[in-house]
């Protein structure tokens, strides 16, 4: 008992300086002027709400809420309505006067889509020319087949039917194959960065090389082989249906190829410029002609040019008799008579040349 009653003691001695901690410190002013300490207040419980009473049994089943219709929206609302409908594709342009004139019977050239690059590149009305159809409903093929526009392509299949037929008939054989160097590109003139868009990158014009025949010849329309008669008549056709017709002679772009087009110009100006070149000699004259065999030598033709007009006064006879009355043998041997003439030669030469200096 006593040992309980001394730890207690202990365990309230300890104890109190904590709860002296724990109050509040009094100012010793605070009797003086009757100052209480502030009541803490309680928390603000909100107020009571009163339920509704419930619901009687002998009341009827409540109906389950209908959603209210949607307002109808105003006139102007309604339009946005309407324009949401998918729009309809385009119907497509009726077909141009060229189209409906390059029939199958003329020339196969389906329909493409247009074409529209940068830099005004493309163009309408385009057609893939892959034959041209002869009134004898032969076909002359282009390969490859050329994209044109409709009125060039029309150009070129009426150059084929009446003036490329007629010529292959003179020459004993129909026309088969259309050699097409180049038709679309978008590119610029002769494929030179930054020059003005080509006719060709507006499928507008044909470069042709050559022309095939049945009989499997190959006419190459700048080779100097090929009779000039036939490239001069195939110059004037192109340079009368064409605008421009570029070839040898106009630049060095074009001496492979005939470059054909429809370019639209002030005035309808065209240019033509291709020069048909004659055939090269098959033996070039590079050395001069060799010398006669019947010919004097050199060196003697030089001295008898020399000595001709010694020769004709020496030839004259000697009638004059000399002062002692001694006559002269009428012949000298060979040697004195050349010695003479030289020496006669030399004379005239040196005379003429004083008197050229007098005259001076």
């Amino acid at each position: 008992m006593v040992t309980a009653v001394t730890a207690l003691a202990i365990l309230g001695a300890l104890a109190a300086p904590a709860a002296a901690a724990r109050r509040p410190v009094a100012f010793p002013w605070g009797d003086l002027f009757g100052e209480k300490k502030p009541k803490l207040r309680r928390a603000a419980l909100p107020p009571s709400v009163p339920l509704p009473k419930p619901r009687p049994a002998e009341a009827p089943a409540k109906e389950p809420e209908k959603p209210e219709p949607a307002k109808q929206a105003p006139a102007e609302t309604a339009k946005p309505a309407e324009t949401a409908k998918p729009v309809e594709p385009a119907t497509p342009p009726p077909p141009s006067a060229c189209r409906l004139a390059l029939t199958e019977e003329i020339a196969i050239a389906p329909s493409i889509p247009d074409i529209h690059g940068p830099g005004g590149c493309g163009g309408e009305d385009l057609v893939r020319l892959e034959a041209v159809v002869l009134p004898d409903k032969h076909q002359v093929a282009l390969k490859p087949a050329a994209i044109l526009r409709c009125k060039m392509a029309s150009a070129i299949a009426d150059w084929v039917r009446t003036d490329v037929a007629p010529l292959a008939t003179s020459l004993g054989s129909v026309i088969s194959v259309l050699d097409n160097f180049d038709s679309f590109e978008c590119r610029g003139r002769n494929r030179v960065a930054g020059a003005p868009l080509s006719e060709h990158g507006r499928a507008n014009a044909l470069d042709v090389r050559a022309l095939k025949l049945a009989n499997g010849q190959s006419i190459s329309l700048t080779d100097r082989t090929v009779s000039r008669d036939l490239r001069e008549s195939v110059l004037h056709a192109v340079c009368a249906r064409f605008m421009t017709v570029l070839g040898p002679g106009s630049d060095w772009y074009h001496e492979d190829h005939i470059h054909l087009d429809l370019m639209e110009r002030h005035n309808n100006y065209k240019i033509c410029q291709w020069n048909v070149w004659d055939p090269l000699p098959q033996i070039a004259p590079l050395l001069p002609a060799g010398r006669p065999d019947e010919a004097p030598p050199r060196e003697v033709a030089a001295k008898s040019d020399a000595a001709g007009p010694a020769k004709s006064d020496a030839a004259k006879p000697d009638t004059a008799e000399p002062e002692g009355g001694d006559a002269e043998p009428a012949t000298k041997p060979p040697a004195t008579k050349q010695l003479e003439t030289k020496k006669l030669a030399t004379k005239k030469l040196e005379t003429k040349k004083l008197e050229t200096k007098k005259r001076r």
